[in-house]
């Protein structure tokens, strides 16, 4: 049961203002008569750890937060915004409600979404949420979402399915997850008009695919150029080939890059010119490294070597650089251009790790300048010294 005496402005007060160390207030136990210490610690960690990640919930008065693990696992706002971007419509099914962040965002584009967590704490905790919200137009259910929808239609279903199996630990392939979708997506897609799908982002694309039916699109999804979220739309008239749009969300706004699954490209190869490109990390994921040599007209390094150059500065979803100088990798050569304290390292397609490479050549993160060791056209080893576009 929810302990509504975590919401008194004294208890409040003590678990916003806390600074110290958990683990002597967990010797030193509680202040207040009705809150228990574990309570306590557990508003006061997961509080913070929702700092960056859910900055509504963390400013918001009188917010509650469930254990770590949930905020771990739950969407971040930002991603949670995007998602609800891609659908709209009358009514909704959040079916793994948890925290509720994306339950709350889709609730800005749906009359009504029911959020469904069968963990009962959890379900009090983003109800209470919720009222603190002022979101009147999502209820919350105790109960089996899966289970509760295949009764009824929705315009939308939404699952993001629990990666921790009870018996299997940590997994990633879709029908190790909980609950287990392809076993149950026929009925799923014949009880709404689109169903949203969230997945790990190291599911691999084509097994995805082979799990799943009637994929309309596949939004990858990357914050600041780390792939966060896999996002599958599916829809009962979807036959084609489905569309893979990979997305970075940055600071400055969005990089986007468009395709159809199984679109070939050609690729032109070329030792480094002016410029160096490399792509996002959404792009990266995708798999698609022909096509970005076409559409965008760019040379690659190699075939393995996932980098491109041209002699032309482009608008580029992804990493620009301005090359300075191509080190053939010996001994040699390295020592007479290396008199950097600082600077920062990339490798691809390239036997030795950054850690290797840095320990060897003495050389600390950070600064202006741009280190990559590449293999080349020629399975040549080289280093490309670089700076910002």
């Amino acid at each position: 049961m929810l302990n509504t005496d975590l919401l008194y402005n004294e208890v409040q007060d003590f678990i916003q203002n806390f600074e110290g160390d958990v683990s002597k207030l967990a010797f030193a136990g509680s202040p207040f008569e009705n809150v228990t210490v574990q309570e306590l610690i557990q508003q006061i960690q997961s509080r913070k750890k929702a700092e960056k990640k859910l900055s509504k919930w963390f400013e918001t008065p009188n917010t509650l937060f469930p254990p770590k693990l949930n905020i771990e696992q739950t969407s971040s706002e930002i991603t949670a915004k995007y998602k609800a971007s891609l659908v709209k419509g009358e009514t909704l099914a959040d079916i793994t409600g948890g925290l509720g962040v994306d339950s709350f965002y889709f609730s800005e584009r749906f009359s009504t979404v029911h959020h469904f967590e069968t963990n009962e704490a959890l379900s009090a905790i983003a109800k209470h949420n919720f009222e603190v919200f002022g979101k009147k137009n999502i209820e919350c259910f105790s109960e089996d979402g899966l289970n509760t929808v295949l009764k009824n239609k929705y315009d939308c279903i939404y699952a993001d399915p629990s990666r921790r199996h009870d018996s299997k630990g940590k997994v990633f392939f879709l029908k190790d997850c909980q609950p287990n979708i392809p076993e149950n997506i026929l009925e799923i897609v014949n009880h709404c008009d689109q169903f949203l799908l969230k997945t790990s982002p190291m599911l691999d694309i084509s097994i995805g695919l082979s799990e799943l039916q009637n994929v309309s699109e596949i939004h990858i999804v990357a914050v600041d150029n780390e792939v966060k979220e896999l996002l599958w739309l599916l829809k009962n008239d979807a036959f084609q080939e489905p569309h893979i749009k990979t997305i970075n969300i940055t600071k400055s706004g969005f990089e986007s890059f468009t395709f159809k699954w199984n679109e070939s490209g050609t690729t032109e190869y070329s030792l480094p010119k002016k410029y160096l490109y490399e792509p996002n990390a959404a792009i990266l994921k995708s798999g698609a490294f022909d096509l970005v040599s076409e559409k965008f007209m760019l040379n690659k390094l190699h075939k393995h070597t996932h980098l491109y150059t041209n002699e032309t500065l482009i608008d580029f979803p992804g990493r620009v650089f301005l090359i300075e100088k191509v080190v053939p990798y010996s001994k040699s050569e390295m020592r007479s251009a290396l008199s950097l304290k600082k600077a920062n390292f990339t490798t691809r397609n390239f036997p030795e790790s950054v850690e290797t490479l840095r320990k060897k050549w003495k050389i600390t993160d950070g600064g202006d300048v741009y280190l990559f060791f590449v293999t080349n056209l020629e399975d040549k080893k080289e280093m490309i010294i670089c700076s910002k576009v």
